[in-house]
């Protein structure tokens, strides 16, 4: 009589032979024939019924291990440049394993996002458990759509949330998700590209309510797809951490380091302290102290933590939450330096004379102690000799005021060195507990304010000085001049206002500041202070150095904030290496990759301000949306072909003006001076001009504000035949518009700007 196998021994076959697994493979494999491939049936069926194995078409497969030949998702490079691919078809209980992509001489090169038909090998003893082979290219990642969903008989559609998208998608009956009429949804291209007729899409995620408050920056995370859950491999590695203790350290734990942050700190990664210097040598200058958490201690290169925070780059900040780089057990506990606490930081201890000039400085691996955590407004309340509490007044002559005399001298090479000195007041929106917009008020900015923002970049300046002193590879943080066209638009701009930007000479930022003090307390200062900011090209990383312009630098590098940035760490690394205080510092492999991080941070980097700026639109579409109808003052901030943008002064929302409601007539649009000019009137709008308006529509989801014109520069806009503007991000019906004046002209001069948006320093 032959001999059933037993579940074990078919279960470690099919282990053993993943490619050999269909019951007819089985059956040969144990010499099965006839009624015994019957019992071999009920064998395979009790397996899975018990969830031991899955029945994919005619084979049977262990669900705890991929199959010979996978899906993959291709995922971001590591930091050592490996590509690694994510399986689509996972049924495991546990976590989905890693798996390494080895291409071939001859394969094409992959990137993030495409999906590939791989031949998948099991490993042992790596810290990944298969590797790949590409057998083809299935297609790039498809399409993503975030939008509301609304049921119609035929299934349903998608109404896409962005305010630049104008098309409608179509969800196929069975592929809804069970989303629910008027739900946010997140949706992907189910079918081929149609030139006619609305495309497929297949509802992936639902996210619920979209009127929810605290819906808003889960908005923008999915639209922008930045990464806000940790992978379970990064929290494990989190929650092993232990505290670092003095071994290998400088004790510091005695010197009253304090940190000075706003009162709603999510995290306290660098500390100051300040004293007179003592050597006689140096009358009337200060010993200036910067602690910066030590987050190379625990983010150890090429662990699951590293590779996470390599890939999300830095944290992004929403009014109502914080998408943090690493897990909270790091970024809200054992690198945040709390009060009373012993942290392990890297320090630097800086020396300047009376006028605030550094006469030298030196870093150190140290423990600290927290003597106090204040807010900026204890620390400034404490300068203007008013304490707000009995132990701000008790840290007044030993902690506070030392450090606001060093700032004193500090500012005075600051005003040698003129940095761009832009005056752009910062708004706040102010939420309830529910998440509901409840104002939007300016940020005070004091005097405490700039003192812990000079010695940040007195400490960001000695890093890239010790680093290139030593020849050791760091990442700069680069911003480099205007371009020609947008310092002439900025040239422009200022002449038609009666200022002066000097021709014929190497731009410094000196110059820029003479035009902004022309400018200070006239009618033009915001304007010639936001068309300064716009002028300015994008701050990025870069292992080269080419100097930061803004700043008035030669050579800059982040280091003050390694919690919260990925260039930072990788400075810390570099400055530990330098020094050799460890084996946690910059590797040769990591300095081969420096110029891909440098690119993948400055794109996380944008990535996070567009997220940043699209919720903050949408808390403000929110907030003004329960006084439609009310008119409000502004500037126009910006001239397109399709409208005016008006930059409103209460909120700070900008607005659209449809140029359709300015009337029928034809306005001709200059790019060069950025001007709207009517074909009939001759009126002209142009970027500064003040403006009243009266508010339309607001779109919360979208973040639209549409607005009407009223007057500009006090003068009473007349519409010919106006016609009532579609709503925001929908296009108006189509029809012939007036025929243009024969011989029409751009209008000379006027202000020309290019809208664009400037980085963080």
């Amino acid at each position: 009589m032959t001999r059933i196998p037993t579940k074990e021994e078919v279960l470690a076959w099919i282990s053993d032979n993943p490619a050999l697994s269909s019951k007819r493979d089985i059956a040969k494999a144990f010499g099965l024939k006839g009624a015994a491939r019957v019992e071999l049936k009920a064998v395979l069926k009790s397996l899975e019924a018990e969830g031991h194995l899955e029945k994919r078409r005619k084979s049977y497969r262990d669900p705890e291990r991929l199959p010979p030949v996978s899906i993959l998702l291709v995922e971001e490079p590591d930091i050592d440049g490996d590509l690694f691919g994510r399986p689509l078809e996972w049924q495991g209980e546990g976590p989905e394993p890693r798996v390494l992509i080895r291409p071939r001489l001859n394969d094409p090169a992959l990137g993030p996002g495409e999906r590939i038909l791989a031949r998948v090998t099991k490993v042992e003893g790596e810290d990944h458990a298969y590797t790949a082979r590409l057998v083809r290219r299935i297609g790039h990642n498809p399409h993503r759509i975030l939008g509301l969903y609304r049921k119609t008989a035929e299934g349903g559609r998608i109404v896409p949330i962005d305010k630049k998208s104008d098309r409608e998608w179509r969800v196929p009956p069975g592929a809804s998700h069970g989303a629910k009429d008027g739900e946010l949804v997140e949706a992907e291209q189910s079918g081929p590209r149609v030139r006619m007729g609305l495309p497929s899409a297949r509802i992936i995620t639902r996210l619920g309510d979209p009127s929810q408050p605290k819906a808003v920056s889960l908005i923008a995370i999915h639209q922008h797809g930045i990464p806000d859950d940790f992978p379970d491999a990064v929290i494990a590695e989190a929650d092993k951490a232990k505290p670092v203790g003095l071994s290998g350290r400088e004790d510091l734990r005695d010197l009253p380091l304090v940190t000075i942050d706003p009162a709603d700190a999510r995290d306290h990664d660098d500390a100051v302290h300040a004293a007179p210097d003592e050597d006689p040598g140096n009358p009337g200058g200060h010993v200036v102290w910067v602690a910066i958490a030590d987050v190379a201690a625990y983010v150890r290169p090429g662990s699951d933590l590293d590779r996470e925070a390599r890939k999300r780059g830095n944290s992004t900040y929403f009014p109502d939450r914080v998408v943090p780089m690493l897990p909270d057990r790091l970024s809200g506990d054992l690198c945040s330096l709390h009060e009373g606490v012993a942290r392990p930081v890297i320090a630097l201890r800086m020396v300047f004379d009376a006028e605030g000039s550094k006469r030298g400085h030196s870093f150190h691996r140290a423990l600290m102690r927290s003597a106090a955590s204040l807010t900026y407004e204890e620390a400034q309340a404490v300068a203007n000799g008013e304490p707000s509490s009995e132990r701000a007044e008790m840290l007044a002559e030993t902690v506070i005021r030392p450090l606001f005399d060093a700032y004193a001298a500090c500012a005075k090479a600051r005003d040698r060195r003129q940095p761009l000195e832009l005056d752009l007041p910062e708004r706040r929106i102010q939420l309830s507990e529910e998440g509901k917009v409840t104002s939007v008020a300016f940020r005070d900015r004091l005097d405490a304010h700039r003192l812990i923002e000079e010695f940040m970049v007195m400490a960001n300046v000695c890093a890239a000085e010790t680093l290139t002193a030593k020849r050791q590879p760091l990442l700069f943080r680069i911003h480099e001049e205007p371009s020609p066209d947008k310092l002439e638009a900025l040239r422009e701009t200022a002449t038609a206002s009666g200022l002066v930007l000097a021709k014929g000479q190497v731009l410094k930022t000196a110059h820029l500041n003479r035009l902004l003090q022309q400018a200070a307390g006239t009618d033009q200062a915001e304007l010639i202070n936001l068309t300064t900011l716009r002028s300015m090209t994008q701050a990025y990383y870069s292992p080269v150095n080419l100097g930061h312009f803004g700043l008035a630098l030669r050579a800059y590098a982040h280091f003050t904030s390694p919690i919260r940035r990925y260039a930072d760490l990788v400075v810390h690394r570099a400055l530990i290496a330098a020094h050799g205080w460890g084996a946690d510092g910059l590797t040769p492999e990591e300095e081969e990759l420096l110029e891909k991080t440098a690119q993948h941070i400055s794109d996380t980097e944008r990535r996070s301000m567009a997220a940043e700026r699209d919720t903050t639109d949408r808390y403000l579409a929110a907030f003004l949306s329960e006084r439609l109808g009310a008119e409000m003052t502004g500037r126009i901030a910006g001239v397109a072909k399709f409208g005016l943008f008006v930059k409103l002064d209460e909120s700070g929302a900008d607005g659209l003006v449809p140029v359709r409601t300015l009337g029928h007539e034809f306005f001709h649009h200059d790019p060069a001076t950025q001007t709207l000019m009517g074909s009939e009137t001759g009126r002209v709008f142009s970027t500064g001009q003040r403006a009243l308006v009266k508010l339309q529509e607001t779109e919360p989801v979208t973040g639209g504000v549409l607005l009407e014109l009223l007057e500009v520069e006090g003068e009473e806009v007349t519409r010919t035949g106006a016609r009532r503007a579609p709503p925001y991000g929908r296009k108006a019906p189509k029809g012939k518009g007036p025929k243009r004046k024969p011989g029409f002209r751009a209008a000379p001069g006027g202000t020309g700007r290019k809208v664009t948006r400037s980085r963080r320093k």
